[in-house]
């Protein structure tokens, strides 16, 4: 006879990180889109305007509505708060030992570690190489970078790399089983056939 018995998988605050985290991935990227829409041109340097020859010109619709403090107010919010939630999953993982990642394969564990400790950390550099405030405090951050319309190119090279690493996250957990592994991050446990004799 076979039965379903929970398995403990995830701990409550991952669960909480992992949610406050998506939500907020959604926001940025409603954010970021509407920043863009506003200027869809990538630069490398230290300006960029309209008239200038760009690096890259996207494929989107310029939106000279001249709007976009609630995509910035909305990506300043989000970006702070994925930020902070980061900041509590990390320590947490490192204090429990979570980085191990005993349940995913090698290349699994590769690309989370590259997005924990490499990609988001370097959002949130470039992030803050685009404030000004921060560049007249730390003009290193930004001058590294090679200006404020090179640190906004790489800004979106991440960002784009991150909804890459989403969606794929996505699909691989709906071929595993979505609502089986959904069900787990809400839940915790992960149903899993148990011989009962």
């Amino acid at each position: 006879m076979i039965t379903i018995a929970p398995v403990p998988r995830h701990p409550p605050l991952v669960r909480i990180t992992h949610w406050t985290a998506a939500a907020s991935v959604a926001a940025l990227v409603v954010s970021g889109t509407a920043i863009l829409l506003a200027h869809p041109r990538l630069y490398w340097g230290e300006t960029g305007v309209a008239g200038e020859p760009s690096l890259v010109d996207l494929p989107l619709p310029l939106v000279l509505t001249g709007q976009t403090g609630w995509g910035r107010s909305l990506h300043f919010l989000s970006a702070w708060t994925i930020v902070i939630t980061g900041v509590v999953y990390v320590v947490a993982g490192m204090r429990r030992g979570r980085f191990r990642w005993p349940h995913y394969d090698a290349l699994q564990r590769r690309t989370y570690t590259v997005v924990v400790f490499v990609l988001l950390p370097l959002m949130i550099w470039t992030g803050l190489a685009m404030s000004p405030a921060i560049a007249s405090v730390v003009p290193f951050a930004v001058l590294v970078l090679g200006g404020h319309q090179s640190a906004r190119t790489i800004h979106f090279a991440g960002a784009s790399a991150l909804v890459v690493f989403v969606v794929g996250h996505v699909v691989m957990v709906g071929l595993a089983g979505f609502r089986r592994y959904v069900g787990a991050m809400i839940t915790g446990d992960l149903p899993v056939p148990k011989e009962v004799l």
